[in-house]
């Protein structure tokens, strides 16, 4: 699987899961191991290098937030809120690459 199958199959999920949790739909944790899950396939690729696309760098920038910051962080910061509901826009429907993400591959 290239990185860019792997961002095009797990994008949509992570757009959804963040929308969830957003709208108190889903609960963090569901999210946490979604995260490890995710992580731990992508080591099975062993792919190296910078993101390539910008669906890639919103990706991994999502991805990272959900592991930086705690669900009170998200759901309270109206900055992280606004930034977590514009990287799932982003990874579902497209248009304008929010502003700020700085997506590294792990």
């Amino acid at each position: 699987m290239t990185p860019n199958e792997f961002i095009d199959d797990k994008a949509p999920q992570l757009a959804f899961y963040g929308k969830a949790f957003l709208s108190d739909k889903l609960d963090f944790k569901e999210i946490q191991l979604y995260l490890w899950d995710t992580l731990e396939e992508w080591q099975m690729y062993n792919h190296q290098g910078d993101a390539q696309t910008d669906m890639e760098r919103v990706f991994w920038h999502l991805l990272h937030a959900f592991d930086r910051w705690p669900s009170w962080a998200i759901r309270g910061n109206q900055f992280l809120r606004k930034q977590v509901d514009d990287c799932c826009d982003y990874l579902s429907i497209g248009g304008q690459i929010p502003q700020g993400c700085i997506g590294i591959r792990p």
